[in-house]
């Protein structure tokens, strides 16, 4: 699935945005348009919850707090399919890694086709859990979600000690990371040094 740049989704958000006579803070674009991770779905999906939420407080001007609250409704009306994966890669009897680990893996820096590398999990892992987490900690978990037991919903390549992982559904990785703010494993602030999809990528 191609990648939107960022002002190719700011477009699609600014258009959609005069047509209905609303505007919108800058710093709720840019959450908008970072938590959208290129992907036009979820720019239409959290434009459309932010504008009714802020309707329903009185206002036409969107607010970074309309782009939170509409994280909530977003994880409740997304995808059957998306909800039913994100489910079976992260459930467990007991208690477990897998939710944070998954998150750690959609807020990885990626290469332009989508790879990251088991390092690039541990800054993310670290900033959830609160303290220092390196690779043999969550090793075996991105494995596992490689194979059919929890999905898969990794897809891995390369050899060994330089596999590189990604997202088989584009769509997940947003959703993990809705799913991750919603639950309270991160804030919205955390995610603010994602990186947006580079312009090249797009035209790629």
């Amino acid at each position: 699935m191609p990648r939107m740049s960022t002002r190719e989704l700011l477009e699609i958000l600014h258009k959609g945005l005069t047509a209905i006579g609303m505007t919108i803070a800058g710093e709720a674009e840019d959450l908008i348009a970072r938590l959208s991770q290129g992907l036009p779905h979820y720019t239409h999906l959290l434009a459309l919850y932010s504008c009714q939420i802020a309707v329903d407080h009185g206002r036409t001007h969107v607010e970074s707090s309309d782009v939170e609250a509409a994280i909530q409704a977003s994880v409740r009306s997304a995808l059957q399919t998306i909800r039913t994966a994100h489910h079976k890669a992260t459930s467990s009897p007991r208690k477990t890694l897998y939710p944070e680990v998954l998150l750690a893996c959609a807020l990885a820096q990626t290469d332009q086709l989508g790879y990251f590398a088991a390092a690039d999990v541990r800054s993310p892992m670290s900033i959830i859990m609160g303290r220092p987490y390196d690779i043999p900690a969550f090793s075996a978990h991105l494995n596992a979600f490689c194979e059919r037991k929890r999905g898969p919903v990794l897809q891995k390549a390369g050899t060994t000690r330089r596999f590189r992982f990604r997202f088989i559904n584009p769509l997940m990785q947003p959703f993990v990371i809705f799913d991750g703010i919603s639950r309270g494993l991160i804030t919205a602030n955390d995610i603010a040094s994602l990186p947006s999809v580079p312009e090249e990528e797009a035209a790629a």
